[in-house]
């Protein structure tokens, strides 16, 4: 099977604070690039097919990119991306002691954005800018 490269006009990246225990990063990452998916429904692609005919639902059409950065690198990036008006989901440590989306949502709306605890974030955009707002982080191991 021949695969040929493709270079993408735009990037996904999913920054993860470096002191977060494994299956928090996992669930983090799970949950923040949910929301790229939905607010920016381009970057799904069409739905997978098996060669029984069975139908699975579609992925993202580009790779994502996943770092780890301290919680002052996660700030900046952060700070980097608004200035940017950048597509980004956030997931803050409140949200581990929360239950539903509801009261995801609530924890967040309590706290002003200097503030935010940040453990991750998702972010898309062209890749020059989504480069410079993970500048300083590194790939996930």
């Amino acid at each position: 099977m021949e695969t040929e490269t493709v270079r993408f006009d735009t990037k996904i990246a999913v920054l993860l604070r470096d002191d977060l225990l494994v299956w928090q990063r996992l669930n983090v990452t799970a949950f923040l690039v949910s929301g790229l998916g939905s607010a920016v429904p381009e970057v799904v692609g069409e739905p997978y097919q098996d060669a029984d005919g069975l139908t699975y639902l579609p992925m993202f059409r580009q790779p994502v990119l996943v770092f780890e950065a301290s919680k002052e690198q996660l700030t900046l990036a952060h700070g980097r991306a608004l200035a940017r008006e950048l597509p980004m989901s956030v997931f803050t440590s409140d949200l581990f002691a929360t239950g539903h989306d509801a009261a995801n949502r609530a924890a967040v709306r309590a706290v002003p954005t200097s503030a935010l605890d940040l453990v991750g974030l998702a972010v898309h955009g062209p890749r020059n800018a989504v480069d410079r707002v993970s500048k300083g982080a590194r790939m996930h191991p």
